[in-house]
């Protein structure tokens, strides 16, 4: 476990798995924010991830930023409505926090993860840049008002207490404001984005509209939607292209 000081002086951690001392010199870093965001990462088998550390050599953080449940009501609700960017800042100081590591290589860092998850990483992208090198969003919202008004019914209610309401004008204005797809311009590393073609809690829009829209500013783009995948990729022969796509895309942007 690590932790870091974030903008407003609250401590955030994560878990910080290293890899093998056969790997010398400061080694890459894949950053895998989760989904939720009321969720937690904590320490299990890792499976493909093992991969990354043992053959490519780079480390991984899973840090549970403010959102995360496990550590107090108040904690998780740090990031709620007009909040929101504050859980960015989070991963904005971990980023400083890994320029300090002996070990570590903050010229190359890889920003990921799914729903949520990929939403931090493209916001990620979109105000921090110039500190990483790479990102890959999986399944992730690019715009709060068109996610809130296509995700399925039943969960939309549930998703205005987390995110707010776009029906508010403020809220919605808000929203706008700090959704990627209207801070694209300022992606200026290479993107992957993952989405399966049914995915009915993320609908599939949220991924064709932030690689349409990166990619007029010719910044390279990789795109890979599943036609019988949903919200995450659950097929055996789809995962499996989806961890190799990943391992190429790893290699060319963030190894080399």
């Amino acid at each position: 476990m690590v932790r870091w000081k974030s903008f407003d002086d609250r401590t955030i951690s994560g878990f910080l798995y290293r890899p093998p001392a056969k790997f010398t010199g400061k080694r890459p870093v894949i950053i895998n924010i989760h989904g939720g965001p009321e969720s937690q990462f904590r320490p299990s088998f890792l499976g493909r991830y093992n991969y990354y550390l043992n053959e490519l050599g780079v480390a991984v953080i899973f840090p549970n930023v403010r959102g995360s449940t496990g550590y107090g009501k108040t904690f998780t609700k740090l990031d709620n409505g007009f909040r929101r960017e504050d859980s960015v800042k989070d991963i904005g100081a971990l980023l400083d926090w890994i320029a300090e590591q002996q070990g570590l290589d903050k010229d190359r860092i890889l920003v990921t993860g799914g729903s949520y998850g990929g939403y931090m990483s493209l916001a990620v992208a979109t105000k921090y840049s110039d500190k990483i090198k790479a990102a890959i969003d999986i399944v992730g919202i690019s715009n709060f008002v068109t996610f809130l008004e296509n995700t399925k019914g039943y969960r939309r209610d549930l998703r205005r207490v987390e995110y707010g309401d776009e029906r508010d004008p403020k809220m919605r204005e808000f929203l706008e404001k700090i959704s990627p797809t209207n801070n694209a311009e300022n992606i200026k590393v290479p993107l992957f984005v993952i989405h399966g073609k049914n995915d009915p809690r993320v609908p599939l829009i949220e991924a064709e509209q932030i690689v349409e829209t990166v990619r007029k500013n010719d910044i390279p783009v990789w795109y890979l939607m599943a036609k019988d995948e949903g919200h995450g990729f659950s097929k055996k022969k789809n995962r499996d292209f989806q961890f190799y796509s990943t391992v190429m895309f790893i290699k060319e942007f963030l190894i080399n």
